[in-house]
């Protein structure tokens, strides 16, 4: 056979996982599925386990060789009673309620609530100036905004999530009562948006709580105004960790069983929506890779698992599991793809991986580009995911799909993460380019 005869194999192939996914794919029936009910799949919670047991039903109808659970401890946090964050008793506005979620992996005030004065503050290095003298006993309000400048707002996200992520911790060491964090999105809405904190072990901990941009605005408006005292009331709490488990389906290869292919998303989701976009997406997406290419009668050279991740939001327990059983059974991963960045339109793949063979994995990657150029998908430096990080040291290329992201920090861990949200065939473009990597990586492998 031909190069050319091989290319126009590979792009009809291509065409025809493209055409089968947009007319005949099932992941927006499964992501109905998922999303109603399973939503608010927060790992050790009664909806994470019931998500456990419908993807696994749902895989195990599709002809894979393999459908398994894999067991991994969690982290089991729980939200508690509706939150209450309210402006006491200012000479302007009187009392106000602000649009407030408590952050995940935080501690509540207390059935009776705490009052405290606020000091805002834009910064951790701030904090760090300001320290115990003006600090102590008050509320910390860090009101960063994403940088709405950044057009790729992941960058943005990342930009200002260290408030979110360990702004409270550092708030406590400096004895504040209490942390309110400006909600990640460059929306100006009234939706606050949850999320992670974290509090290492043997730290002191506080109500942690991250209101709406909206809500954000008004108080930081009200502080220049002069002294502003706020009632904080949640009763979140982190109970003992719990068994819970990744599943994952796979196709074994006929030539090269030893190696894997993975393609994955995280099962999990926040309490408080439906986790449509994060990650319900990914995980349907995922798993119509592996049906689409088992439909087209392809016979993979290697084997090709789709893995439901658990708990990649506020602990990363099934990436760590996943990858801990990899390594010990000698498994040597040549690529791992991971959707988690919504289920709009896809712009392209991102990939990395350990510097010494990152450009001859890359190199070939790249070669195949004009494959893909139809569709409008690129290959672009830079890739991955949290859930499979761990599967770096294994030497093979991690990837990560680019979907456009102007919207995706609307819905972000919020109430509004839904099913409606998401465009069926933005998220059916997505999975044929999955399985468009996927079914070239198996067939050319990825060394010269």
């Amino acid at each position: 056979m031909t190069a050319q005869s091989k290319t126009d194999e590979d792009a009809w192939m291509i065409k025809n996982l493209f055409s089968k996914t947009l007319s005949e794919g099932k992941s927006h029936d499964w992501l109905r599925a998922l999303t109603r009910e399973a939503s608010g799949r927060l790992a050790g919670s009664a909806a994470s386990m019931a998500a456990v047991e419908l993807t696994r039903q749902i895989m195990d109808t599709l002809g894979f060789s393999r459908v398994y659970l894999q067991p991994c401890t969690v982290p089991h946090w729980v939200r508690g009673e509706t939150e209450i964050v309210r402006i006491v008793n200012s000479p302007f506005i009187g009392s106000m309620d602000l649009k407030a979620l408590s952050l995940g992996n935080s501690t509540g005030s207390g059935p009776q609530g705490l009052t405290a004065e606020v000091i805002e503050v834009q910064s951790l290095d701030t904090l760090e100036k300001m320290g115990s003298s003006l600090l102590r006993g008050k509320i910390v309000f860090f009101n960063r905004p994403m940088d709405p400048t950044q057009v790729r707002t992941f960058a943005a996200y990342g930009g200002a999530v260290d408030q979110r992520g360990r702004g409270p911790a550092m708030a406590a060491r400096f004895g504040a009562a209490g942390a309110l964090v400006r909600s990640m999105t460059t929306s100006l809405d009234d939706v606050p948006h949850t999320g992670a904190t974290n509090f290492q072990a043997g730290e002191r901990q506080i109500p942690a709580l991250a209101i709406s941009t909206l809500s954000a605005e008004l108080l930081s408006r009200e502080l220049k105004k002069g002294k502003v005292m706020v009632y904080i009331r949640n009763t979140s709490r982190m109970l003992a960790p719990k068994l819970s488990y990744n599943v994952i389906g796979e196709i074994r290869g006929s030539q090269f069983p030893e190696e894997i292919i993975a393609v994955g998303g995280h099962l999990d989701s926040w309490d408080v929506g439906e986790g449509a976009h994060d990650d319900g997406a990914g995980c349907v997406q995922s798993i119509e890779v592996l049906y689409q290419l088992v439909k087209a009668g392809y016979k993979p050279k290697r084997t090709i698992r789709a893995v439901m991740f658990m708990n990649e939001e506020n602990g990363l327990g099934g990436g760590l599991a996943y990858a801990d059983s990899s390594n010990a059974r000698k498994e040597k991963h040549i690529l791992a793809l991971e959707s988690d960045a919504g289920g709009f339109t896809p712009r392209g793949i991102g990939f990395s991986a350990e510097k010494e063979v990152y450009e001859t994995y890359f190199k070939k990657v790249n070669s195949w580009a004009g494959l893909l150029e139809p569709y409008d998908i690129k290959f672009v430096n830079g890739g991955g995911g949290a859930d499979i990080g761990p599967l770096k040291s294994q030497n093979g290329l991690l990837a990560g799909l680019l979907p456009d992201s102007q919207r995706y920090f609307d819905y972000h861990h919020t109430a509004t993460d839904n099913f409606e949200a998401v465009n069926r065939r933005e998220l059916f473009l997505g999975a044929a380019a999955m399985a468009s990597l996927i079914y070239l990586v198996d067939k050319f492998g990825l060394k010269e």
